[in-house]
């Protein structure tokens, strides 16, 4: 099988959007049913071509016309914007004033290189299985709250093709979001801003925000496996300093430092190992912190850390999003089943309920699905040939989950149109 070379990108668009591009599904999800006329018509499209040619208000009256211009132009990269008051092809003939994006799904970005100052593995645009699970956590913390806390039914979140996901909730209510909405919602997730290592995360013990304590019990799941094993995120001192500079009481940070040098000198019985010596290892200097907390907590002592273990592992996992992205109704996003021109990967839509097993290395590149292609048996029966190319390649599941989605949101519209009837039939 072919490794991915971007300078191939050329060559394999035209075959990627003839054969693999779901247009039908697509063009379902974008207008809505055909909800409100015009609906379609008026979102906007923009297009970065070869050489980083951008092209922005671009809008099609039909499936036939986005795929007749996406299959001409072959373009590095889609972005879906805002649904406005006019065609947005149309915008230099309309009035300023008058052309006004209107409404948009609401939409999360969240990207792993936000995470680059509590991940040890990877740095900047690289990600491997020891930091991805960040983005596994994130979902499920997010996915939860949306649907949870603000009842939104029909979210679509898509693999970025590089080191990050997309979240795009498109019922109908967040659809209509004004911008200040957005920006309430986006600020409610938010706990964790990027950058330094300084402590960015508090709460109070007995006072925590429901949203919050489904979110702890999310990280809780998979601190063993992620934190301490993947991570090694105590291996150092260095690391260690950096954890501590999170604990507010000094009392607290001193009784800790002499428990993890008891650990270092041999000195630290273990329970577990019968009474043997602790070995000095990331795992054993988080129980030293757990346990120190829990005996300050049963003290009454330190009053400002009794949540700190809560806090580093919120700092360490919580989700982090561009805000700035979710809050404006004018502001683009990479379309789902973009090539990503610097991977070659597909951004695929997920299965929120197999996120554990979801590989992003193993995301299908695009020489990977021309190669399947070529090799697909011409001798086939008809039927079987007749069938979808992206069906019979290994976009077939990844296709079939935004189909889901889609029909999912097709159920509703169909609800709402029969509502819509009975009202208009009233007297």
């Amino acid at each position: 099988m072919s490794e991915y070379d971007p300078t191939c990108l050329p060559d394999f668009l035209p075959i990627y959007y003839k054969k693999l591009f779901p247009f039908g599904p697509y063009y379902r999800w974008l207008s809505y049913g055909g909800m409100e006329k015009n609906y379609f018509c008026n979102r906007e499209f923009s297009f970065t071509l070869k050489d980083d040619i951008y092209i922005r208000y671009q809008s099609f009256g039909n499936q036939q016309e986005l795929e007749k211009e996406v299959q001409k132009r072959c373009p590095y990269k889609i972005d879906i914007g805002a649904v406005f008051t006019h065609k947005p092809k149309d915008h230099k003939v309309v009035k300023a004033t008058a052309f006004q994006a209107k409404e948009k799904e609401l939409v999360f970005d969240i990207d792993m290189t936000d995470y680059d100052d509590v991940r040890n593995c990877c740095s900047g645009a690289d990600i491997c299985e020891k930091c991805w699970p960040l983005m596994v956590i994130a979902i499920k913390v997010i996915n939860r709250a949306l649907r949870e806390d603000f009842g939104f039914k029909h979210l679509l979140w898509v693999f970025s093709g590089r080191r990050g996901v997309h979240c795009w909730v498109c019922d109908e209510k967040a659809r209509k979001l004004s911008q200040n909405a957005r920006s309430a919602i986006a600020e409610y997730l938010s706990l964790v801003k990027g950058g330094e290592k300084l402590k960015k995360v508090y709460i109070f013990d007995k006072h925590i925000h429901p949203s919050i304590r489904k979110a702890i019990e999310v990280v809780e799941t998979h601190s063993k496996e992620y934190l301490i094993k993947k991570q090694d995120f105590l291996e150092t001192d260095e690391q260690l300093e950096s954890v501590l500079k999170l604990i507010p009481d000094q009392g607290l940070k001193t009784e800790i430092n002499e428990g993890i040098d008891k650990l270092k000198a041999g000195k630290w019985k273990s329970k577990e190992d019968d009474g043997q010596p602790a070995k000095d290892n990331t795992f054993n200097r988080w129980k030293i912190l757990c346990i120190l907390r829990e005996v300050a907590r049963e003290k009454g002592e330190y009053h400002k850390s009794h949540s700190c273990i809560e806090e580093i592992m919120l700092q360490y996992m919580y989700p982090r999003l561009d805000v700035n992205v979710s809050t404006g109704v004018n502001h683009l996003l990479k379309s789902p089943f973009c090539i990503h021109p610097k991977t070659g990967k597909v951004c695929v839509p997920l299965n929120v309920n197999e996120l554990d097993s979801f590989d992003p290395m193993a995301v299908p590149t695009l020489s990977r699905l021309c190669d399947e292609i070529n090799n697909l048996d011409t001798s086939q029966d008809e039927t079987t040939r007749k069938v979808r190319e992206y069906k019979r390649i290994s976009m077939k599941d990844c296709v079939q989950v935004f189909e889901d989605f889609v029909q999912d949101m097709e159920k509703t519209w169909k609800g709402k149109k029969l509502e819509d009837s009975d009202i208009k039939r009233e007297f």
